[in-house]
């Protein structure tokens, strides 16, 4: 019977011990710390394979890689730019055998970005009409944004959208901290394009990560682990 989970104010700390316990083969602990982190992770993996079956298969077959290495987690990075690394890097595998099957010009796997300069937000009404337009709008975020270059997809997704720092970015990507920041102005700038001031009023509800598929990923990991256990 595993302890109850952790009550810890700072979202950080709770996860560290959560990793904790992940690495003492506490199954319950790892997936409260999937459930934690599905969404953004789900949508770094979408970033770079711009299809959601490809990265919800990605995301599962990181997170099996996960629990099998918590074990080496030290703690020198946050556990969610380490558990971002691990998918990043599925995914990345995963575009270069598409890459290689259909014999495309490889996208360049980096992202970078720098600090986040504030875009004005427009004052939005609650109504109706408001909630149709926003509706719009994300759906043409999402539409956008997979239209960005790859290098230049990932790192907003991982910059502007899940707020990851310069430095995180730069290590889950493993690029300079340059090319982050020289990438993520470019990204803005081709989504500002279409997009103008609205881009960050649409960016928290692009890529949803709930309900079904939340339970659906975390369902897969759990029935594999728990075969894996039973050899």
């Amino acid at each position: 019977m595993t302890e109850s989970l952790p009550r810890v104010g700072h979202a950080d700390e709770a996860d560290a011990e959560l990793a904790r316990r992940v690495a003492g083969g506490d199954s319950a602990a790892f997936e409260a710390l999937m459930r934690r982190h599905n969404r953004a992770l789900f949508r770094t993996a979408r970033a770079i394979l711009r299809d959601d079956a490809e990265a919800e298969d990605a995301l599962q077959e990181a997170y099996l890689q996960a629990y099998r290495a918590m074990g080496t987690y030290r703690g020198e990075a946050r556990i969610s730019t380490w558990l971002a690394r691990v998918v990043a890097n599925e995914a990345l595998m995963r575009l270069r055998k598409q890459v290689r099957r259909s014999a495309i010009v490889p996208l360049q796997p980096g992202v970078a970005v720098e600090e986040i300069n504030q875009i004005a937000e427009g004052s939005m009404d609650k109504g109706p009409e408001s909630s149709a337009r926003r509706a719009e709008m994300r759906q043409l975020l999402e539409e956008r944004i997979d239209a960005l270059p790859g290098a230049y997809r990932g790192v907003f997704m991982l910059r502007a959208v899940e707020e990851y720092s310069v430095e995180e970015t730069a290590a889950i990507l493993q690029i300079p901290e340059a090319t982050v920041r020289s990438r993520f102005f470019r990204a803005r700038s081709l989504l500002r394009e279409g997009l103008a001031a609205e881009v960050d009023l649409a960016c928290g509800d692009a890529f949803g990560f709930a309900g079904e598929r939340c339970d659906r990923v975390v369902a897969r990991v759990m029935e594999r682990l728990a075969t894996e256990g039973s050899r």
